[in-house]
């Protein structure tokens, strides 16, 4: 799909009417990468933070604890309901929530001490726009940091790595390579400070169930995985596959860019 409004539209129809799921999933949920993305931050007490495609909001309740706001944005109106609803039942009361495009950022230059979106920019139709919008609301020596699944640097391995992400869900538009996210960000004036690569697994039965995938779906989903070209499979590490204990891998980029200017 090449047109960008339908695009857009179609993420939002997917993740409205699977928001839920999002919550629960131990996949976004759970996992070293929130702490390592905290660590890497290094929030302080008086910042102001703003969460890009927020989800279910669990990278703005990790950070809610450590910073004085948290604004949390996301496309989707259901989704960010659901996040409101998420961070609101943990008692926080320090983020708020506003719609917002990851590519058309609604907020004055120069307003946040930090950026953070984990897990969203493979949805977004132009990743080095986001990225630029970022820097621009970022003040002079703030940070961004971005998780997102990453792809290998072998062509054709990294073709059937997608196929198969979007395959299960749509809206899926492309992962980048590591030398992609960091061009982009130097791209946008940011001078990268922190990248590192982590793996993360992943329970094929729930992974194809938070989509949806109708059994036709989850049965060519299978078929991928059993014929895989050497480099894919070992880019993903099927185990069991075709099973209920079937497991797969993914690989997340995390990195981090300092706008130019006085630090923080």
């Amino acid at each position: 799909m090449t047109n960008t409004s339908d695009f857009k539209a179609l993420s939002q129809q997917r993740f409205g009417e699977y928001a839920q799921g999002y919550v629960t999933s131990s996949d976004h949920a759970q996992g070293t990468d929130l702490d390592r993305l905290v660590e890497i931050a290094r929030p302080q007490t008086d910042w102001l933070v703003l969460d890009v495609a927020t989800g279910a909001g669990h990278t703005a309740l990790k950070f809610a604890p450590y910073v004085d706001r948290v604004i949390a944005t996301d496309l989707t109106p259901k989704m960010l309901d659901t996040a409101q609803a998420h961070i609101a039942g943990k008692g926080v009361e320090n983020v708020s929530f506003q719609l917002a495009d990851a590519e058309d950022l609604p907020f004055e230059d120069e307003t946040f001490d930090l950026v953070t979106c984990r897990i969203a920019p493979h949805h977004f139709p132009a990743p080095a726009r986001f990225v630029r919008q970022c820097a621009r609301v970022l003040k002079p020596g703030a940070l961004l940091v971005v998780q997102d699944h990453v792809l290998t640097e072998d062509e054709r391995a990294a073709h059937c790595v997608e196929a198969f992400e979007r395959l299960r869900d749509p809206s899926h538009n492309r992962a980048l390579t590591e030398r992609e996210w960091v061009d982009r960000f130097r791209d946008a004036g940011l001078s990268v400070e922190h990248t590192e690569q982590l793996i993360k697994g992943h329970e094929f039965v729930s992974w194809t169930k938070r989509q949806g995938s109708t059994p036709e779906v989850v049965e060519r989903l299978v078929e991928m995985l059993r014929e895989m070209p050497p480099a894919a499979a070992e880019w993903m590490q099927p185990r069991a596959v075709g099973t209920p204990e079937a497991t797969f891998i993914n690989h997340h980029l995390i990195v981090a860019g300092r706008k130019g200017g006085v630090g923080v």
